[in-house]
């Protein structure tokens, strides 16, 4: 009955795209986005049509509530572009457009404006009472294999054998692991792009768009993504989607008759990007490389997007909008931030967070140098005037600093735990430090049980750095259960296929089913510091006092007027008696403590030193 209900949706949904896309108007016109809501903070919203021959038509709309400001013609004659006004006093209703050229009604569109959730544009973003639940669909659970393989599309394989085919996870399989999620300790979920991507190849991923408007059918449809947000929500887990508006694929819809010669940077041709993203702040850098970084792109089949061209700027803003109140999301993590034009970027991010002002967008910046991420950092004042509006960054120095810390000698001048200290002494670099995004890995990085060289105690010592130091803490799907890629650095491998996620799997995250021992206790770690963390507010608002590293052995606290955390790190092979009157700052003699990570936690008294474990990291409640 389940698998009914759910193909009924599926076929309701299929009708509503059918409407929406061609029979909302008539002879195939594209009418993009497909509807918009009453009562945004910006009124007006600027429409996409795209059908034979619309150069010179007009659009007009005798309704009250409406009002078509200009009509553009582009490039192309057949796109046009329609300002609309969407005055205060509009009812969610349709709202009838004539386009109509030499005399001849052309089209008549139904265009529908929505009424908007309670609170919507006062929804909250993700923020460092979250932990992030990084996803990639097509690798973590197939719950309907109807959609395996979609008729007349470009890849038709299903191959889980093969590193870059499709695997066929979808959105029903995120939906069936909502439960297991929200156990864990997870309160957001960010997945990467789900929009359709038609191509020929390596489409599993997500990043080559060619439908903004669309989910990929073969995750799902638009209602699904819909569903399984709002289910998520119920859970206590926002949804945070992966957007891309540097490039899309080349088999984007559009790439047959772009609107405007413009439309893509490079005059439409491949040309490498430089990847110097640092020549978007480097006083010193030439115009050449500053426009072959933001302008160069990534490879031949990832066209990058002039979003100098304002009508492009205006359609990725709108696209984005679009979704976050469409799906009810609660976030969105943009790729590739510093790739494309600064100032549209930044103006990007400055439309959504006005609509949103509680909302949150953490953008991609890899670099292993604080001062570049911060550059773009809303707050941050900058030597040469950019006004960054980004919220939040991915903390690429601090993933790296873990990553060595683990891995490096403790007795080398500036090694080991010392690579934390020191990245977390740049904060002063940041207008908001805890808000970044801080990880282990990502679906682009060797996974960190494997950085860590598959000791779990390692795994367990950095995870527990990142969980209770200042940010927002983002874990890869698997590393709670060692996932691995031993063989290889490639994405194919890294990306590999959630425990348990197809039917017939001998091994199973979500059950228990064949894990291993050190499999489980990894699992029962993730699980017990993850809801601990939940509830804890001196881990999510708290000041963060550290002190130096010695020996091996690296100690912060977390405090706030609700309370203290004291954290101490041990990477040394034996245990260590650690002289307590160094942090007599914050800890005073004879303080009660409580183990938060113990199988049975219990309280004790603090004396002049604490026998610290070997290879361990010590979660201690301060009372």
């Amino acid at each position: 009955m389940a698998q009914i209900i759910h193909s009924m949706k599926q076929i309701t949904f299929l009708l509503f795209v059918l409407c929406s896309h061609l029979a909302t108007a008539q002879n195939n016109l594209r009418v993009e986005p497909m509807n918009w809501w009453v009562g945004m903070k910006n009124p007006k919203v600027q429409l996409l049509l795209q059908g034979d021959n619309l150069r010179g038509a007009t659009v007009t709309s005798s309704q009250a509530g409406i009002q078509i400001q200009q009509v553009h013609n582009a490039d192309s004659p057949n796109y046009l572009f329609v300002d609309l006004l969407i005055k205060a006093n509009a009812k969610p209703g349709n709202y009838t457009l004539r386009v109509q050229k030499g005399g001849k009604l052309l089209h008549k569109i139904e265009y529908p404006l929505l009424a908007r959730k309670s609170n919507s544009a006062l929804r909250p973003g993700f923020n460092s009472s979250d932990v992030i639940y990084l996803v990639t669909p097509d690798r973590f659970s197939n719950g309907d294999s109807s959609n395996d393989v979609v008729k007349g599309m470009k890849e038709t394989s299903l191959n889980r054998a093969a590193m870059y085919d499709r695997h066929g996870g979808d959105l029903q399989g995120l939906i069936n692991h909502l439960d297991y999620m929200k156990d864990m300790g997870f309160t957001a979920i960010w997945n990467m792009p789900v929009q359709v991507n038609d191509q020929a190849k390596e489409s599993y991923h997500g990043y080559s768009i060619t439908d903004y408007y669309q989910v990929d059918p073969r995750f799902g449809t638009n209602a699904l993504f819909k569903e399984f947000s709002e289910k998520a929500q119920a859970k206590g887990i926002k949804t945070i989607m992966d957007v891309v508006i540097n490039h899309c694929g080349d088999g984007h819809w559009w790439m047959k008759d772009l609107p405007f010669k413009n439309w893509l940077n490079m005059d439409g041709k491949f040309v490498s990007t430089s990847h110097r993203r640092e020549t978007a702040q480097d006083p010193h850098a030439s115009a050449f490389d500053k426009k072959l970084e933001t302008d160069g792109w990534f490879v031949p089949t990832m066209p990058d997007l002039n979003t100098r061209n304002p009508f492009l700027g205006t359609y990725l803003i709108q696209n984005a909008i679009w979704w976050v109140e469409y799906a009810s999301l609660g976030g969105l993590r943009i790729d590739t931030w510093p790739y494309s034009w600064k100032e549209y970027s930044a103006a990007w991010a400055k439309a959504l967070m006005t609509e949103y002002p509680n909302f949150n967008l953490v953008g991609e910046e890899w670099s292993s140098n604080p001062i570049i991420p911060a550059y773009y950092q809303k707050g941050q004042k900058n030597r040469d005037g950019f006004v960054g509006e980004l919220p939040s960054l991915m903390d690429f120095p601090l993933q790296s600093a873990v990553s060595e810390a683990m891995r490096g000698n403790d007795k080398d001048w500036g090694q080991g735990l010392n690579k934390v200290y020191e990245v977390l002494a740049n904060d002063l670099v940041y207008a908001n430090p805890g808000n970044l995004v801080i990880f282990g890995d990502n679906h682009d990085m060797s996974r960190f049980y494997t950085q860590v060289k598959h000791d779990v105690d390692l795994l367990k010592m950095g995870m527990t750095i990142l969980l209770t130091t200042r940010g927002i803490p983002q874990i890869f799907y698997g590393t709670e259960v060692l996932m691995a890629n031993p063989n290889s650095s490639e994405h194919g491998e890294i990306r590999g296929d959630m425990y348990g996620g197809w039917a017939g799997d001998t091994k199973s995250a979500f059950t228990a089913q064949g894990l291993s021992p050190a499999e489980k206790d990894a699992q029962a770690f993730f699980k017990k510091i993850l809801n601990w963390r939940k509830s804890n507010e001196v881990i999510h608002t708290g000041k963060l006092l550290h002190f130096g590293p010695a020996d091996g052995v690296y100690v912060y606290f977390r405090y706030s007027a609700k309370g203290k955390v004291m954290v101490i790190v041990n990477k040394n092979t034996s245990s260590v008696d650690l002289a307590l009157d160094r942090f007599a700052e914050i800890l005073p003699a004879g303080a009660k403590v409580r183990d938060v990570l113990s199988s049975t936690p219990s309280a004790f008294v603090l004396g002049k030193t604490l026998q610290v474990p070997a290879k361990k990291a010590w979660v201690l409640e301060v009372e």
